[in-house]
């Protein structure tokens, strides 16, 4: 998928939210357990009740790997079921050496087809740009994340320039690419960040992780982080996905992905 179709589908559905298949079976409805492949139900019935509101879906490969065959088996039938013009991507944070990382963006934009991956930059310029090679697939790269030991290495301060670690990130990868093809991470946990990272990259969409369940602020991602295209995939997982354990999860996941819509739609007036 383009920036162009992208936009496209924020235009029509007024909408930026990334549902996260996070999918648990520690979590999921226990009357799912009994099926022959409870993963793959679960995600068809979030799908189904989201997939109104919802740009773009986000598995996380982590669920998925856990399971061994049988959870792969599961992701390639999500993305399956997953419609066509609803963005995809591959919550994989991979990330080595050039030869390896071909043979990731292999896998996850041929073998199976995911408009984007989540890629970990600290190996530099050749760990990154093998997954740059492929038409209108995507590189969301990691940026300011929301985790706790995100301060270890991303607030570090070059002392001549002045810039953070993570200023450096955003400032040396868009020499790789320009925003057709090159995303951001940026937690909703730091939307003090936000207005600062927008400067240093104004075209370049942001997935914003962090919304919702870990406290993020909608509001305030979107009055420092929409441009004129959006440039924003708010990510919510867990207040979406496990708003009900019960046999009417998909109900309550349909009313939460549509109440964070009708503020999207809000902040899109008010803010681009």
């Amino acid at each position: 998928m383009n920036k162009a179709q992208l936009f496209q589908q924020i235009q029509k559905k007024n909408s930026y939210l990334c549902v996260g298949l996070d999918t648990d079976l520690s979590k999921i409805p226990a009357h799912l357990l009994k099926l022959e492949d409870p993963v793959f139900e679960f995600n068809k019935q979030i799908i189904d009740a989201t997939k109104e509101y919802a740009i773009a879906y986000k598995p996380n490969i982590a669920f998925y790997e856990a399971l061994g065959p049988k959870g792969w088996e599961s992701l390639a039938k999500t993305l399956e079921y997953i419609p066509k013009d609803i963005f995809t991507i591959a919550d994989a944070k991979r990330g080595d050496i050039g030869n390896t990382s071909k043979l990731y963006a292999k896998a996850f934009f041929e073998t199976m087809n995911f408009d984007s991956i989540t890629v970990a930059p600290y190996m530099g310029e050749d760990s990154v740009t093998p997954f740059l090679e492929f038409d209108d697939k995507w590189v969301i790269l990691l940026a300011h994340t929301s985790n706790a030991g995100s301060n270890d290495f991303q607030l570090l301060t070059d002392r001549e320039s002045g810039q953070a670690f993570y200023e450096k990130v955003i400032l040396k990868s868009r020499e790789w690419a320009n925003s057709d093809q090159l995303m951001f991470v940026v937690g909703a946990t730091r939307a003090d960040k936000i207005e600062k990272i927008r400067e240093l990259a104004p075209d370049n969409f942001f997935l914003v992780p962090g919304v919702g369940a870990q406290g993020g602020s909608l509001e305030d991602v979107s009055k420092y982080g929409l441009n004129k295209e959006c440039g924003l995939l708010v990510n919510s997982s867990r207040g979406i996905i496990y708003a009900s354990t019960g046999e009417d999860f998909a109900e309550v996941a349909s009313r939460e992905a549509l109440a964070i819509q009708k503020n999207m739609a809000i902040y899109l007036d008010k803010y681009m």
